[in-house]
């Protein structure tokens, strides 16, 4: 799959192009339904099977402070996109200019001019351009004057709810890790690079990788039953997530004891795999009793696996 980082400076033109717009964000079963038909539909035409994503999301760029949890990070987003089957991602650079872009020219110099879209998909909650003005009905109000097709995908129902990333984004946050699975069709994954740490789980017996999340959105706080790929390797791991009370950290941490292994990978990248939440995270009146608590958390884990 072709990366393209900023479709403004792109000139190519490519084949038939089928094209979808949106942020993915989870890359959820809604968009995946959405993604696989923008592949079937560019098979169809020997044509190229692509998607466009705005960089920084818009909600990010117009408000900072409230910017949404991401559930998953730009590598990743690309990795699960490439596994769909898209010949090319359009990575379009969110600014004043994007922002403040009229919907027809956006239509124009963009969609037209830039990707050469042939057939444009998109979600029944699409929308672009200035104020949020274009959307599903305007493109289909002007595709035969442009000579495009468009169509729109409706919204994925599953048990009742429609799948979203704020529906994800709010399971995950409550540590509710099955229901993310289902309406993600996989186990949730944070991707992260390892600090170097304290030290401290390692007098207690207990090595731990510390991450530092490249995702937002962290499940809540409490110890997880997980699995760290590290180099396509997978290994069994408790995870912490939470400020160790009974050490003091100030700070939320990410602390993955991964069993059975004693590389240094400090400034490594690694992904985390929560398969379940063993308990909330506690507060100790000893080191002993923590140690003890995290001694029957890795057997939990060992267990898990052994039965898995």
């Amino acid at each position: 799959m072709r990366l393209i980082n900023d479709v403004t400076q792109f000139k190519e033109a490519l084949p038939r192009l089928v094209l979808t717009i949106g942020s993915f964000d989870g890359v959820h079963l809604g968009h995946q339904r959405i993604l696989r038909e923008v592949v079937a539909e560019a098979r169809k035409r020997s044509g190229t099977a692509a998607s466009m994503t705005l960089q920084p999301h818009p909600r990010e760029y117009f408000s900072p402070q409230n910017a949404p949890n991401i559930l998953t990070d730009d590598e990743k987003k690309t990795e699960l996109m490439e596994k769909i089957g898209l010949d090319v991602f359009f990575y379009l650079p969110f600014n004043s200019l994007i922002a403040n872009m009229e919907r027809q020219v956006f239509v124009e110099k963009i969609l037209l001019e830039r990707c050469n879209a042939e057939m444009i998909l998109v979600g029944h909650d699409f929308a672009f351009g200035k104020g949020a003005e274009g959307n599903y009905a305007y493109l289909k109000s002007i595709s035969s004057e442009y000579g495009f097709e468009v169509t729109e995908i409706p919204p994925l129902i599953l048990h009742g709810e429609r799948v979203s990333s704020t529906l994800i984004r709010e399971a995950v946050l409550q540590g509710e890790l099955d229901k993310a699975e289902v309406f993600l069709g996989r186990r949730y994954a944070i991707s992260g690079t390892v600090l170097a740490g304290r030290g401290m789980g390692k007098k207690l017996g207990f090595p731990t990788a510390n991450i530092e999340p490249h995702n937002k959105t962290i499940p809540a706080h409490g110890v997880y039953v997980a699995e760290v790929i590290y180099q396509g390797q997978k290994h069994a791991a408790a995870i912490n997530i939470g400020i160790a009370p009974t050490i003091r950290h100030e700070d939320i941490m990410i602390e993955a004891h991964i069993l059975d292994f004693d590389k240094n990978i400090v400034d490594e990248r690694i992904e985390i795999v929560f398969h379940k939440r063993l308990r909330p995270e506690a507060k100790y009146d000893s080191y002993d009793a923590l140690i003890s608590a995290i001694h029957k958390d890795v057997e939990a884990v060992r267990s898990y696996f052994v039965e898995l």
